[in-house]
């Protein structure tokens, strides 16, 4: 049966070809992040025969590819029953920034041959000198994944989503989706509200494409996306704009959010939290306590961590090793449940999906 939405979203169910045509789509993208990664290794080792590997694990171990395989054949399963209940448009699941792969696709490319110097370095504050340092918080203002000019150029913009569907083997956007069920049951509690005075928050909204799947679900809610990077919120705008009203964009630190108290109906979070110093981290949750109504939700997606999955410590050790991600290994094993708790938020419920881990919480009433 699906989900009634209180904001006057409907959605017609699937066809029974739609669920073939749904995995064919995810196979598709799947196979093509592996070829592209296996093609980018000999490339490498080609260039560089003799490179040190500095994660000192040439590949992981098959049992853990296996499980992960596994993890990702459940998370396309979660995906597909949850627009085939109506919790999104079906059409979402094959939504795609085509015309981003076909424009920057070979520029991921050309990209490479720096990540990968910067990664045998280990060089992670190199930075054109137009940008100025001295305006961002000294924890952002670096190379994050070694990827060319951080988070803080035009092009790393127009990249990121390609490069992390493929980091990912294009379940990225599956992932990202699993925040919208919890908060579209999580705004229940404001069903007398109209649904244009409903505000929903993303707070680090990057290239904007969580917002995206966010207005699709919530045609007609007021959305606000904030980020550090101007760069990143030029994509954003440039991906929104034909979606409808336009979310407010704001350049602005998630540990001090730019609103009153009890400004939001509901908050989302995707892939933040690992990227920040486990006291930043407090503070942002600090924060979206205080900007969010009584009764309202906060849905935080964030890597798995070591204690949901000690199986794959192997992976989760080597991952900031093989990219730049200095606060990943305090992440894994930082007590966020915790920090919610400090902060005055009640847990609804703890989910993990593929590589990803979600806190659905309410603000006490």
């Amino acid at each position: 049966m699906a989900i009634s939405s209180p904001f006057d979203a409907r959605f017609d169910l699937p066809n029974p070809l739609t669920k073939t045509a749904y995995h064919v789509f995810q196979g598709g993208k799947s196979l093509f992040s592996l070829a592209h990664k296996s093609l980018a290794n000999q490339i490498h080792q080609w260039i560089e025969p003799q490179r040190q590997d500095r994660t000192g694990i040439a590949s992981l171990p098959p049992a853990v590819l296996k499980i992960m395989n596994q993890r990702q054949v459940h998370l396309i399963e979660v995906d597909w029953q949850d627009a085939e209940d109506g919790v999104y448009p079906p059409a979402l699941l094959f939504d795609n920034p085509w015309q981003d792969f076909f424009e920057y696709y070979p520029a991921v490319w050309w990209d490479l041959p720096g990540i990968w110097q910067r990664t045998q370095n280990n060089d992670f504050y190199s930075f054109p000198p137009e940008i100025d340092a001295k305006s961002y918080p000294r924890y952002y203002f670096r190379n994050f994944h070694y990827q060319t000019d951080g988070y803080l150029s035009d092009r790393s913009a127009n990249l990121y989503d390609l490069q992390v569907e493929i980091l990912f083997f294009g379940a990225a956007d599956a992932m990202r989706r699993r925040i919208l069920k919890p908060l579209k049951k999580g705004l229940t509690p404001f069903l007398a509200e109209l649904p244009q005075h409903i505000r929903i928050l993303d707070i680090a909204c990057g290239t904007g494409r969580s917002l995206k799947m966010i207005r699709s679900v919530f045609p007609q809610a007021s959305l606000f996306g904030i980020d550090l990077s101007p760069a990143y919120l030029r994509k954003a705008n440039q991906l929104l704009v034909s979606e409808g009203d336009l979310p407010q964009l704001a350049q602005a630190q998630a540990e001090n959010l730019p609103y009153q108290d009890q400004a939001f109906h509901g908050l989302t979070s995707v892939f933040l939290f690992h990227e920040l110093p486990g006291p930043v981290r407090q503070q942002v949750i600090d924060e979206a306590f205080r900007v969010l109504k009584p009764g309202g939700c906060f849905v935080i997606c964030d890597s798995i961590q070591g204690v949901d999955a000690p199986e794959l410590k192997v992976m989760l050790d080597n991952f900031p090793k093989t990219f730049h991600e200095p606060f990943f290994t305090d992440y894994a094993q930082d007590d966020i449940d915790q920090r919610l708790a400090q902060a005055g938020f009640e847990i609804v419920g703890i989910e993990s999906h593929f590589a990803s881990k979600y806190w659905i919480v309410r603000k006490p009433i």
